[in-house]
């Protein structure tokens, strides 16, 4: 185990937190768009995506932008029932022309009632929270509460509940939430605040966790994250989640500089 300090943190943060992060991420995809909606619509569902090699990641993304016309929002809130076919052989991994249908159909019937998904998790939310935990399982039952929604889709939208890490969504709402000048974060949502994020646990996040002590819990379960996330807080309570720039970027360039920095 290493022991790390603020300074060093801070420092890997910041070698990782620029623009050359962005393209071969996939958070490209919504920096792709300058309306906001455009940016949340693909957003969360490249973050959802998001397992497996990137470039395959990046790959179906831009395939379902294609499929949209190339206009997110647009095709959400003005498609009609029938246009959800041409999704009929678009698929990643596990998720499918069901999952798509559905998917579909929730972002329709919520952006034809909001403006900006930032509701779906941020009414669940009070300032009182320490993280997003209520805005994560919020979601997630919203998101299920259409009669027709499959049980297959669940897996898909990960909650608390299930003790889920719930990577997917809590990169996503870093992307959303996190404000700074290094432009990759896009800072879009207001009522969430940046102290409440949680990180994203992956394996490269464990793994450098774990080698720096910031991670003691064996199961890698929402557990864990909450354990991460405090440990990184106590280096900054205002923005704890921009530290997985630090240990994500460090732990995909195969430990990088992990002795010695």
């Amino acid at each position: 185990m290493i022991s790390v300090t603020k300074a060093q943190l801070d420092a890997l943060a910041d070698r990782y937190n620029r623009p050359a992060f962005i393209p071969h991420d996939p958070i490209s995809l919504p920096h792709a768009f300058e309306d906001r909606r455009d940016r949340e619509i693909i957003g969360f569902w490249t973050a959802v995506l998001a397992w497996g090699q990137r470039k395959t990641i990046l790959n179906k993304s831009l395939e379902l932008v294609e499929l949209m016309g190339g206009e997110p929002y647009r095709f959400i809130t003005e498609h009609h029932p029938e246009d959800r076919d041409r999704f009929a052989d678009w698929k990643h991994r596990t998720f499918n022309f069901e999952d798509t249908r559905y998917f579909l159909e929730w972002l329709q019937r919520y952006y034809r009632e909001h403006d900006s998904l930032e509701e779906a998790f941020a009414r669940h939310l009070t300032p009182e929270d320490e993280d997003i935990e209520n805005a994560l399982r919020g979601f997630h039952d919203d998101f299920f509460s259409l009669p027709d929604a499959p049980r297959r889709t669940r897996k898909h939208i990960a909650t608390p509940t299930r003790k889920s890490r719930c990577k997917r969504l809590c990169m996503f709402l870093r992307w959303m939430v996190r404000r700074d000048e290094n432009g990759v974060d896009f800072g879009d949502w207001s009522n969430i605040s940046p102290a409440q994020l949680c990180l994203p646990l992956d394996v490269h996040v464990e793994r450098v966790a774990r080698q720096f002590g910031l991670l003691t819990r064996k199961q890698c379960d929402w557990l864990a994250v909450k354990e991460l996330t405090a440990n990184l807080r106590s280096f900054d309570a205002e923005d704890p989640a921009r530290y997985d720039f630090a240990l994500f970027g460090l732990g995909v360039m195969k430990g990088e500089g992990l002795a010695g920095e």
